[in-house]
């Protein structure tokens, strides 16, 4: 059974700011879970083994930056190492254990929830990139089969409950530059979410699985074009809440220190209750605070 309310700290695009801190500053904040969307930075292994020493509960899925030198021969040719001698990508996996959910899932009986990963290191978007790196590490050769292991995922999960983690967002939720992952580049406009995740999380509705939210980042919430407004962060379809929680940068200078974001999803009784950006000291202190959404009655996103 869901518990009757749990907080869920998520993490957007880290980019390389993340340190002991933020593990301090997560355990202060108090939260039972924490979802880590990915792009720890350039196959940042040591930021990576920081983060496998968090003492909450957690998942995490790989984003595109977390193979920048290993999923295409662009990003080989560029890397800093002998792949002969290292493998950064399998490194960072190795640390996070069964924590890493890409293509898979991490079932929370305490919580009564499933955490259903999203393809790992996903650049976003119709096409179907990387080949080589998909079928020698994954098995996987197009969409269609990212889908169905994404499906696969869903079919493992043993509890009542799904929470979707992807880098990036699912296809489906607007075709705007502004849209949560709508292509802010030229040529602008046009839907740049992931089909695979769509078609798990219609897979997972045809379940009879409740699916409170799925979150991921990937899209900077600061649009490229425009600077007179951030990229629509939340969706609401149905029961579900979209989150987008690629606040970058996630850590900035403040009087006397730094101040680093999280989101927060408050669950009760299973359903989103609300959502909020903050910014915290590096004891946990909330120093400001975004609502993004409030409980279903409300049922209106704020941004």
């Amino acid at each position: 059974m869901p518990r009757a309310s749990l907080e869920i700290a998520i993490v957007g695009d880290v980019h390389d700011q993340w340190s002991m801190t933020d593990n301090q500053a997560l355990e202060a904040l108090g939260v039972d879970l924490v979802l880590f969307v990915g792009d720890f930075g350039n196959e940042a292994v040591e930021v990576v083994r920081c983060i496998s020493r968090l003492q909450i509960p957690y998942a995490a899925v790989l984003g595109n930056h977390d193979a920048w030198y290993t999923a295409s021969p662009w990003g080989r040719k560029k890397a800093p190492y002998d792949h002969r001698l290292e493998d950064r990508v399998q490194q960072q996996l190795d640390l996070l254990g069964p924590a890493h959910v890409g293509y898979g899932v991490r079932n929370f009986a305490d919580f009564g929830l499933s955490v259903v990963g999203g393809r790992p290191c996903s650049w976003g978007g119709p096409k179907w990139l990387n080949e080589q790196f998909y079928a020698q590490r994954y098995g996987v050769h197009n969409l269609a089969e990212s889908g169905d292991r994404l499906c696969a995922a869903v079919d493992a999960a043993t509890e009542s409950q799904l929470i979707f983690l992807a880098h990036n967002g699912p296809l489906g939720l607007g075709d705007q530059p502004e849209s949560t992952c709508g292509k802010d580049w030229n040529p602008l406009g046009g839907d740049f979410g992931d089909p695979d995740l769509t078609a798990a999380i219609t897979h997972g509705r045809r379940q009879g699985k409740p699916i409170p939210l799925v979150t991921f980042g990937h899209m900077h919430h600061r649009l490229r074009h425009r600077r007179d407004r951030p990229r629509d962060i939340i969706n609401t379809q149905g029961e579900t809440l979209y989150l987008n929680a690629a606040q970058v940068p996630r850590v900035i200078a403040a009087p006397g220190g730094t101040h680093h974001s999280f989101s927060l999803v408050t669950l009760m009784a299973g359903a989103v209750a609300q959502a909020r950006l903050v910014w915290v000291t590096p004891q946990g202190a909330i120093v400001a605070e975004q609502p993004l959404y409030r409980t279903a009655q409300s049922a209106k996103p704020l941004l």
